[in-house]
């Protein structure tokens, strides 16, 4: 995503940087092992255009950006606060819907789309306690845990979520970092997957383990929906290769996960 220069809360945000990964373990590792000041505020520069990221999605509804930028900052913090290092997440991934949550909270008590005071009342019971479980659970919860935790009805607590909240396309990118794209999918939960959300982000680190050609076939194969035989012509190599290849990098795969 490129940004031109503009100023947003006194940041300029064409200087803005992004830390990789492992820095920011390592930050968010010296903050709670020392308290660093320095070390979180570098983390929190570090991500402050995955905050610019997040914001794009609540624009356009009349609000300040500038205010929004600064709600998605305390986002930030909260997520920074309650990162649990032993689980095997990306901070990013578990940094969006922490910023999110925030945003909607305050749309929800300042925006100009008004809502019933229950809806608005449940909703925010709702927002609360997924919070809590995704600190408590570093992954964010599904709409039957959120409603367990609340004491509420599963089509309520959709109702009331839904009342806040614009319709978005699930394929809506949320945040790119280093050519690995975070999408709304990305953030939901479904309890009838065969495998947890924490494997899917397994998967995709294996699936960068593969060779570029393991990795072009795979994206042809299941992504294109292209036939072994278009795969091989296109690639310039015999079909029983393509089976071999596939077949290979899908036992790679299973063995790393």
């Amino acid at each position: 995503m490129a940004y031109s220069k503009v100023v947003i809360s006194g940041i300029n945000t064409s200087e803005l940087t992004v830390l990789k990964e492992d820095e920011k373990i390592a930050l968010l590792r010296e903050i709670q092992e020392t308290g660093s000041k320095e070390a979180r505020d570098r983390l929190i520069k570090g991500n402050l255009r995955l905050v610019l990221s997040v914001i794009q999605k609540f624009t356009g509804r009349g609000e300040d950006i500038d205010d929004l930028f600064q709600i998605g900052v305390v986002g930030l913090i909260k997520a920074i606060n309650n990162f649990d290092l032993t689980k095997e997440v990306r901070f990013s991934t578990y940094c969006v819907p922490m910023i999110s949550g925030e945003l909607r909270r305050y749309l929800r008590d300042y925006g100009q789309i008004k809502v019933s005071r229950s809806l608005r009342d449940l909703a925010y019971k709702a927002i609360q306690a997924k919070e809590r479980l995704t600190v408590q659970n570093q992954r964010e919860p599904d709409i039957e845990e959120i409603a367990k935790e609340i004491d509420a009805k599963r089509a309520d607590v959709v109702i009331a979520l839904e009342s806040i909240s614009d319709p978005v396309s699930l394929y809506e990118p949320v945040y790119s970092e280093s050519g690995d794209t975070l999408y709304i999918m990305d953030q939901i939960g479904d309890k009838n997957d065969v495998d947890s959300w924490l494997d899917e982000l397994s998967i995709r680190d294996a699936i960068k383990e593969l060779g570029e050609r393991e990795r072009n076939i795979l994206y042809m194969r299941f992504l294109q929906g292209k036939t072994q035989v278009e795969v091989a012509n296109e690639i310039g190599i015999s079909q029983a290769q393509v089976s071999r290849l596939e077949k290979g990098a899908i036992n790679q795969i299973k063995g790393i996960v």
